[in-house]
């Protein structure tokens, strides 16, 4: 069997797979984060509860329903990104302009209390949500075995985090959605609803972890402590590519993904903590981030 340092090539490319499969919900859950504090400046501590939102919405309305995989992936994003736009609304409007630990405290305070709701109901222990029969099965590249599950996981988070940096950077809402955050009493003038702008952000940024937990679904176990054991390692990712960079945080979600999976391979003791220490030598070396602009 062939080896790359002393590695056999198909642990290699397994765990370079696995890595990449993680990476891609790093980079989504990261490009939520990224967009909500860059456009909106608020701590988003609640991110890792709407990826465990997503992901339980996802089993229930197809318990409930019966509804196929794909109208269980499109309907929970949006449900929890609803659920998102109320929250804006009703409680982190409240404190617009305020110190950033406020917003932090507010969305961690919401975490505990959504983590605890769902766990009173549910257990910890998970709920099952089966393969799409159409993704069961995989493909045989010679040197490693592909899920067909895998693969459309990384195509569909590839996709939705090139379709969000396009629609921010690239068209006229996503400038609009900039200024408003710049001078709010500017576009205000021009007519248009800023408040408006602010709560259909933060709800898209809640979406896209929400769609994350739904993409999750069929591959981890379904439990209300699913957001707080990633929520952590997705601020670490989003502090090394820079905080608000929308580009830092897909390519560093991704890259980091590949370190863990290649420190898994060489030194598996290290793995839980790697990412951390990127961090730590980022910091160091460029406290903006990878990506991320000079204050």
């Amino acid at each position: 069997m062939t080896e790359i340092l002393g590695v056999p090539v198909a642990v290699l490319s397994g765990q370079l797979m696995l890595g990449v499969i993680n990476g891609a919900f790093y980079a989504l859950l990261s490009l939520g984060l990224a967009v909500i504090f860059g456009l909106l400046k608020i701590i988003n501590f609640a991110h890792g509860a709407m990826y465990m939102l997503g992901a339980m919405c996802t089993v229930l309305i197809f318990d409930a329903f019966g509804v196929n995989y794909w109208v269980a992936l499109f309907v929970a994003p949006v449900i929890v990104g609803c659920f998102g736009i109320l929250l804006e609304y009703f409680l982190l409007r409240r404190i617009a302009g305020q110190d950033h630990i406020y917003s932090l405290l507010l969305t961690f305070g919401i975490a505990l209390i959504l983590q605890g709701v769902l766990t009173n109901i549910y257990g910890v222990s998970g709920l099952r949500y089966s393969m799409p029969e159409m993704f069961r099965g995989g493909m045989n590249l010679g040197f490693m075995f592909l899920p067909y599950y895998r693969a459309w996981v990384i195509v569909a988070a590839l996709l939705v985090c090139f379709a969000t940096w396009f629609m921010i950077e690239k068209t006229r809402l996503g400038s609009y959605l900039r200024a408003g955050t710049e001078d709010s009493q500017l576009m205000q003038g021009f007519g248009i609803n800023v408040p408006l702008l602010i709560s259909l952000t933060y709800g898209f940024g809640v979406m896209l972890a929400a769609f994350a937990g739904a993409l999750a679904a069929p591959i981890y176990s379904v439990s209300p402590v699913m957001g707080s054991n990633i929520l952590i390692v997705v601020f670490a990712v989003v502090v090394i590519g820079g905080m608000g960079s929308i580009a830092g945080a897909v390519i560093t979600g991704l890259m980091m993904g590949v370190v863990e999976g290649f420190t898994k391979v060489f030194y598996p003791e290290g793995s839980a903590a790697v990412i951390f220490l990127v961090m730590v030598v980022v910091l160091l070396i460029r406290p903006s981030g990878l990506f991320g602009k000079e204050a």
